[in-house]
Parts: C-alpha cells; structure tokens; sequence
C-alpha cells in the first residue's frame, strides 16, 4: 500500500537513501524503492522523475547530513586532532554499529558509478571536496591556535585524511575496531 499523497518528499528520500546505500544504484531496482519508501512505483515517478533523480536527491541528502556532523565534530573544542580523531572514531563507530556493514554512500557510489556516469562523478567529487575544505578549515584552525605546525599543508593533510576515511569505510566492511582505531591513529601521526 503506497503512501497518501501527501507524504513527506523528505522522509521519502531518507528512505530511498537508506535503499541505494544498502544495495548500491544498480541492485535497487523501482520495486525496491517502492517497498522502502511505502510509496507506489507511479507515485515516486510522478514526484521524484527517474530512479536517477530519486538517487541524485538522495545523494543530496546524505551529502547534507554527513556535513552536518562533520562541521558538529570538527567544531568542538579540543585540539585539532583531538576533533578530527573523535570525528574519524564516530565514522567507525557508526559503521561498525550497523546490522548491514554497507560502508559509506559516497564510496560505494565512487566504486559503483564514478567515471563512468558524469552525474554521479561530479556528485561524489562535490560530497568529497566538501569535506576535505571542512577538514582543512579544521587544520587551518589549528594552525591558528597554535596546535597544529605552522608548516604543514592543511589542504594536502585534508586530502590525504578523505583518503584515509574513503579506505576506513571499505575497511569496515571487513575488518574490527581496533584494527580501524590503529589506521586513524596511524593517519593522524602525519601532522
């Protein structure tokens, strides 16, 4: 039974995000959707366009969140990286925590579709950047107050810590916490 027509696109979109980052672009198919939305196939169509728009928004969505916690860890008080560490920790945390180990949206959808799909590239790349500019502002920061070299290459450190998130949440597909915990230690010691 779908939804009334008056359903929430928002809530619609948490649920189909939930889907895509569970079974990937290509493994949910429209009846997927409309099982973990509540919404009828013609509906979703009718309010959201494509399977492709739907995904786009819920991209969208999960690009929104995670910022939202990016910006709430990195914004607490603490050295620089006290903050990125306790941010990195969380990450882990959440993935470990889950029932499904399905890793990060962003990732999956990276291996699934980037190079290939140009919408999806430039998602991925924006979702990316986004958070390498809130990790460096972060270092910047740090660099600041005093916690942080004044030496060191906040934007390189911040790519190279995307990197370090991309591999943790592949990693968490497979491997335990303290295994994790050690690779963010160890990620952490290059400034």
């Amino acid at each position: 039974m779908g939804r009334p027509k008056n359903f929430e696109p928002e809530a619609v979109v948490a649920d189909a995000m939930e889907a895509f980052w569970t079974n990937g672009y290509a493994g949910t198919s429209p009846a997927d959707l409309a099982e973990a939305t509540g919404v009828a196939k013609g509906s979703l169509y009718h309010s959201f366009g494509s399977k492709r728009e739907l995904f786009g928004k819920a991209l969208d969505l999960y690009d929104r969140v995670g910022a939202e916690v990016t910006e709430d860890y990195l914004s607490r008080p603490g050295t620089a990286k006290e903050c990125i560490r306790a941010y990195l920790l969380h990450l882990v945390e959440m993935d470990l925590a889950g029932p499904v180990k399905r890793g990060c949206l962003v990732v999956n959808t990276t291996l699934e579709l980037a190079g290939r799909d140009e919408e999806a590239t430039k998602a991925v790349r924006r979702i990316a950047q986004r958070g390498i500019d809130l990790l460096a502002e972060r270092i910047e920061r740090g660099q600041r107050d005093g916690d942080v070299a004044a030496d060191v290459d906040a934007m390189a450190v911040a790519r190279f810590l995307m990197n370090t998130i991309g591999g943790l949440r592949v990693m968490a597909r497979g491997f335990d916490g303290p295994v994790l915990r050690q690779v963010i230690d160890t990620a952490l010691a290059v400034f």
